[in-house]
């Protein structure tokens, strides 16, 4: 299949036929894929399994900020590339609640309009269309009173500074808002590089075939036994347990991520240094989704 060079209003009108940003769970399908026929991403783009199907994100820092969001406790579903609503729509949350299915919001061409910014477009000879806007990640998460909301874009830390940018995120912002939904516009100053390279570095365990509760405890068990050792000894003798180093490195890395064995994550990548135990509040600390931290003000 030969990658298509740009966007035009036939790429779009494309999306549309094949039903992309719609669904839930398994049958969501992102607006933007990382597939051959879609145009390049600027970033360099990654496919990440969880949940049970893939996840197209389109740079380094959309990945790491996924799998922050995939630490969250209290996850759902994750929905990358969600497309943004031209035209007045029902609220997002109606695909898992019936208490929303009447609940309708604007979408972005009035949200542009009342604000006063022009709207996206995109050209192809004399064709003209309205760019459909994208968020990169809508996450849903169980709570008290049902499913909730959380809207996340990430931007590099230079790319949403100049003016047209800052106007097409105050679109982006007011269209959440106006769900009562809250967004957060994470940079690399959100959170800090060597954290989000130990994700990126420990994911392949995090996230592979799940282990059992037994074999959680037992790598808590033998991580606060040898806490000032180095990670590979307590690897080793989880593998002795466990009868398995890849069984042992998903029990530890899962345990981990999960917040059941809290640790400092800024730490390196080298296995002879010793885990750096923590406490849960300074653990979430660490990730920019719990702590609701943004770079828009």
């Amino acid at each position: 299949m030969r990658t298509t060079k740009r966007f035009t209003p036939a790429v779009l009108r494309r999306f549309a036929r094949q039903g992309r940003g719609t669904g839930i769970f398994d049958a969501y399908q992102a607006w933007h894929q990382v597939s051959r026929g879609d145009p390049a991403s600027r970033g360099r783009s990654h496919i990440q399994l969880w949940n049970g199907r893939q996840h197209d994100l389109l740079s380094d820092g959309e990945w790491v900020v996924a799998l922050f969001a995939i630490m969250v406790p209290g996850l759902l579903d994750m929905r990358a590339q969600f497309p943004l609503s031209l035209e007045p729509g029902r609220h997002e949350l109606a695909a898992y609640s019936a208490d929303y299915v009447g609940a309708w919001a604007p979408g972005t061409r009035e949200l542009a309009r009342r604000l006063g910014i022009e709207h996206p477009v995109i050209r192809d000879r004399s064709e003209k269309a309205d760019w459909v806007p994208t968020t990169d990640l809508l996450l849903t998460f169980t709570s008290e009173r049902g499913p909730v909301l959380l809207a996340i874009s990430d931007k590099p830390n230079n790319d949403w500074q100049n003016p047209r940018q800052r106007e097409l995120l105050t679109i982006e912002q007011a269209y959440w808002r106006a769900r009562e939904v809250e967004w957060l516009l994470i940079t690399p100053n959100e959170y800090c590089k060597a954290v989000g390279l130990t994700l990126r570095r420990t994911a392949q365990w995090a996230l592979g075939p799940v282990v059992s509760d037994k074999d959680l405890r037992f790598a808590v068990a033998a991580a606060h036994k040898l806490q000032f050792r180095s990670e590979r000894l307590v690897l080793e003798t989880l593998a002795q347990l466990l009868g398995d180093l890849g069984r042992a490195q998903r029990a530890l890395w899962q345990s981990i991520w999960t917040g059941r064995l809290p640790v400092d994550l800024d730490r390196g990548w080298r296995n002879h240094l010793p885990l750096r135990h923590v406490d849960l509040t300074a653990f979430h600390a660490q990730n920019p989704i719990v702590s609701r931290r943004s770079a828009w003000n």
